[in-house]
């Protein structure tokens, strides 16, 4: 029985959807080191047991019989004496109905079972899909302390927490799955508060690391104590067990020991989201590494630079697949850029397989101009050859382009499209170039590339380029890229009018341009390979638009 103090160990995890066994003996090894440090209770992540989020997993009902069986295993490995657990896990009620559930496990028993009340179903959740809506919880009792253990989204707003404490929760315990997006931290902490100043009781906020699809979990679990100040913080983008002392004061109790990580600026959280999504997509996925084609410019080589980062130079296979448009400069520039790696890099020429094409449609194609279709079989070609060396050597092919490309089509289906991954899917061609400086002048500790310039500078300053044709350049067809950026970023993240983007100084029609390219665009986004979710709006789960859609905002 726990009088005036215990420890508290906050498990922050890496699971791996559907892997119920590795995900048990997470949790099991969490506790054999909690228990080492003296814990009484170790709190993990939301469907910890089950990993987050499994979607339609858990309409298989032989999966979430799995998962409740590994809960009352580890129950009966509480009867050791050491610490009891709260896991989150899937779990079929009395009366038949699933639920999104957080489980008390302690003393070789499953003490208490709480449903999660409030299940989100916007952005990127749609737990509605899946689980039933459990009633309001009231607290658990753990060795004498009465705990309250909404879930996640249930803190969101007031109803649960206000229930736990008018029943008597004496402390809130929140396994939580929640993913980065830009400044999510900040935006958690203000929830957090809200609550606190609430219901007077402090908090702890259990989150989940790792990269599931296309959501990474960026930890950063933390406390708050009664009075709103920071209890504990435990680091962002790393598996970490916090440990934290708490003494009852009073009526209440205050954490009197815990780490305070300092979390990362909003570069390096971008950046180690892109290595984190993109290392555990290859690593939970089996492949045994990656390959891409380097080309010389600021995609690809922002690209290598991530997988290096996160999976190793000894993993990553550049390939330059030179044609006659290529340039001298490109070629030198994508050299430059692997050696900085220290990655492996060949080079396959394209020009007999492109020129076959070519013969091949020659009869077909007799009486037309040349157009976009030749430059497209250029990129088609590169995306053949990428895929055979992944067919041949198991490495997964990396897609390579960037938001403002996917936006408005400037990309080729089945050619730079191609791959399994694309770690900056959901970044701004301007954010590219600004994190490629920003990394050039730092590494973040823990990440498994060099020290100094790993992007050359004169992929950075020169003028972006496909290289489909003579001379050809972006601008060609796109606007300048802080321009189209702006516009875009008006349009998918804020959905905003016509006419309110035109008063932010860009031109009428250059608006309706954009917009209509963006729409047509939708049956390739579509097709396209998942890749990590940066901003608050990614095209996925974020934005679900009509293909066949003829609205155009001319009002």
């Amino acid at each position: 029985m726990i009088t005036d103090q215990f420890r508290l160990a906050v498990a922050q995890l890496n699971p791996t959807v559907g892997d119920v066994s590795g995900n048990a003996e997470l949790v099991r090894k969490a506790r054999r080191d909690a228990a080492e440090k003296g814990a009484h209770l170790v709190l993990c992540s939301e469907l910890v047991l089950a990993g987050y989020p499994p979607e339609d997993l858990v309409l298989k009902p032989a999966f979430v019989e799995k998962c409740m069986e590994a809960a009352e295993q580890l129950a009966v490995e509480t009867a050791d004496g050491g610490p009891g657990l709260v896991i989150g896990s899937p779990w079929v009620g009395s009366e038949g109905k699933l639920y999104n559930a957080v489980v008390l496990l302690d003393q070789g028993e499953v003490r208490a079972v709480r449903f999660k009340y409030d299940l989100p179903n916007y952005s990127v959740f749609d737990e509605k899909r899946v689980f039933s809506a459990g009633p309001l919880p009231g607290p658990v009792d753990f060795r004498g302390v009465r705990i309250g253990l909404p879930v996640c989204e249930d803190i969101w707003n007031d109803e649960v927490c206000e229930c736990l404490e008018e029943t008597g929760a004496e402390l809130l315990l929140v396994p939580n799955g929640s993913p980065y997006w830009v400044n999510r931290a900040e935006e958690r902490l203000q929830v957090v508060v809200s609550r606190v100043v609430e219901t007077g009781l402090p908090l702890v906020y259990c989150n989940q690391l790792g990269g599931q699809d296309e959501l990474v979990f960026d930890g950063g679990s933390f406390a708050l104590q009664a009075d709103r100040s920071l209890a504990f913080q435990m680091p962002q983008f790393e598996t970490s067990l916090g440990i934290s002392d708490w003494k009852r004061a009073g009526d209440g109790w205050v954490c009197e020991s815990g780490e305070v990580a300092k979390l990362p600026d909003l570069d390096e959280a971008n950046w180690r989201a892109c290595v984190l999504g993109l290392g555990d997509y290859v690593n939970k996925n089996g492949f045994p590494g990656v390959v891409l084609g380097l080309s010389g410019g600021i995609d690809s080589a922002i690209c290598a630079a991530m997988a290096v980062d996160a999976l190793g130079a000894d993993q990553v296979h550049a390939i330059m697949l030179p044609f006659r448009y290529t340039s001298e400069e490109s070629i030198k520039d994508a050299a430059a850029c692997a050696s900085a790696l220290g990655i492996r890099y060949d080079t396959v020429p394209i020009s007999e397989p492109v020129e076959g094409f070519g013969s091949a449609l020659s009869s077909l194609f007799a009486g037309t101009n040349e157009d976009t279709t030749e430059e497209n079989i250029q990129s088609r070609t590169r995306g053949v050859i990428l895929m055979a060396v992944s067919n041949k050597f198991g490495r997964m092919v990396m897609t390579t382009g960037n938001k403002s490309e996917m936006s408005v089509g400037y990309a080729t289906l089945y050619g730079d499209m191609n791959g399994g991954y694309n770690p900056i899917k959901d970044l701004y061609k301007t954010q590219v170039y600004h994190l490629a400086a920003w990394r050039n002048a730092q590494k973040p500790a823990g990440l498994l590339g060099p020290d100094g310039e790993v992007i050359p500078e004169n992929i950075i300053t020169k003028v972006p380029t496909a290289e489909l044709r003579v001379n050809q350049t972006d601008q060609d067809s796109l606007p300048p890229y802080d321009v189209l950026d702006d516009i875009l970023e008006c349009l998918v993240e804020e959905e905003m009018s016509v006419g309110d983007i035109e008063k932010r100084g860009h031109d009428k029609a250059l608006i309706h341009r954009i917009e209509h390219l963006l729409y047509i665009a939708e049956y390739k986004r579509r097709q396209a390979p998942p890749g990590v979710k940066i901003t608050e709006r990614n095209f996925g789960k974020d934005r679900r638009y009509p293909i066949t859609n003829r609205f155009r905002d001319r009002s």
